[in-house]
C-alpha cells in the first residue's frame, strides 16, 4: 500500500513540475500533513513531551533526514531528470539500507535476504531498461540523476537510523518529525518565492497538494514506520522495489502508456525478490531472533 501511494508521489511531483516550485511543494505537503494531524498529535505529545526533549537529537536527525532532506532533493530531481533515471536510482534502495545495516551496526544479512535483493534489483533494471541491455550502456546522467541518488542516500540513512527514534508514541514521532521537515523547509521555500519561482494555480495543482498531503505522507509514514518496527529497516527497504512496478500500472491506467513483456519479467523478478525475503525472516523466526534483526532487538 505504501509504495502505490509513494509511487503515485512521484508522479504527482513529476506532473505538476512545472506548475509548482519543488522547494514550495515538499513545504505545502508537509505543512498540510502537520494541520491535518495537529488535532490528534496534541495529546500524544502532551504526554510524550519529556521522552521526546530527552531524544531530541535523534528526533531531530529523522525529521531533517526522512522529511525535509529527502522530499527536497526528490522532488527537485523529477524536475529534470527522466523516469528511467529516476527508477533506476530509487531501486539501488534496499542495497544501500543492507549495506548501511552493516556498516554502521554491523547487521548482517542473511544469504537468502541478499540474494532477494540482487533478484529485486535485476527486476527492476528489466523494466527500466525495456529489456535491453544496451539502453544501460546509452543512459545518460545529469544533475538531476545527482538529486535522486541524494534522496536514496538519505532515505535509506533514514530507515536503518529509525532504530534510534526514542519509546514514544506512533502518532509523536510523525508528528515530531513533520512539524520538523516543516521548519527545515520553510527557509527554501521563502527562497523559491523570492526568487520569483511561484505557483501556477489550477484544479490539477489545488488536487496534488490535498493528494501529496494525506495518502503519500500522513497515511504512509504511519504504516511504513510501524512495518520497519516490525520487519526491520532491510526487509521494509526491499518492498521499494515495488515502486516501478506500481508506477508502471499508474502511468497505464492515468496516463494511457502501454505496458511490454519486460514488465512483467521484471514484475515476476521483484516478486521473487520479496519471497526470498521473506523465507528468510521465517527461517531466522525459526532458528530465534538474530542481531538486529528488528528495530525493537536494537533500540
Amino acid at each position: 500500500m505504501v509504495m502505490v501511494l509513494w509511487a503515485g508521489n512521484s508522479i504527482v511531483g513529476r506532473a505538476v513540475r512545472f506548475d509548482v516550485p519543488p522547494l514550495t511543494l515538499a513545504f505545502i505537503r508537509w505543512t498540510g500533513a502537520s494541520l491535518l494531524l495537529l488535532p490528534f498529535a496534541i495529546g500524544p505529545l502532551r504526554r510524550d513531551w519529556s521522552a521526546i526533549l530527552a531524544g531530541w537529537k535523534p528526533v531531530l536527525l529523522l525529521g531533517a533526514l526522512g522529511v525535509g532532506a529527502f522530499n527536497a532533493l526528490l522532488y527537485s530531481g523529477l524536475r529534470e531528470t527522466p523516469a528511467t533515471n529516476a527508477l533506476l536510482l530509487q531501486a539501488a534502495t534496499p542495497a544501500l539500507v543492507v549495506a548501511f545495516d552493516r556498516i554502521f551496526f554491523g547487521v548482517r544479512s542473511p544469504l537468502l535476504q541478499n540474494l532477494g535483493v540482487a533478484a529485486s534489483i535485476l527486476g527492476v533494471a528489466m523494466i527500466v531498461f525495456q529489456g535491453n541491455l544496451a539502453r544501460a550502456a546509452a543512459l545518460n546522467f545529469g544533475g538531476g540523476d545527482v538529486l535522486i541518488l541524494g534522496s536514496v542516500l538519505v532515505w535509506s540513512l533514514y530507515m536503518v537510523l529509525l532504530r534510534w527514534r526514542p519509546d514514544i508514541s506512533p502518532i509523536s514521532f510523525v508528528a515530531a518529525t513533520f512539524f520538523i521537515g516543516v521548519l527545515a523547509m520553510a527557509p527554501f521555500a521563502a527562497w523559491d518565492w523570492l526568487s520569483g519561482n511561484h505557483i501556477r494555480w489550477s484544479v490539477k495543482v489545488v488536487g496534488a497538494f490535498a493528494y501529496v498531503a494525506v495518502l503519500p505522507s500522513i497515511v504512509s509514514y504511519f504504516i511504513f514506520n510501524s512495518a520497519a518496527h516490525v520487519l526491520g529497516p532491510a526487509r521494509a527497504g526491499q518492498t521499494i522495489t515495488l515502486m516501478p512496478i506500481f508506477g508502471a500500472f499508474l502511468s497505464a491506467a492515468l496516463l494511457g502508456e502501454d505496458l511490454h513483456g519486460y514488465h512483467f519479467v521484471g514484475m515476476a523478478l521483484i516478486l521473487s525478490g520479496i519471497g526470498l525475503s521473506i523465507l528468510a525472516m521465517r527461517q531466522q523466526t525459526r532458528a530465534g531472533p538474530a542481531v538486529g534483526s528488528s528495530l525493537e532487538e536494537r533500540a
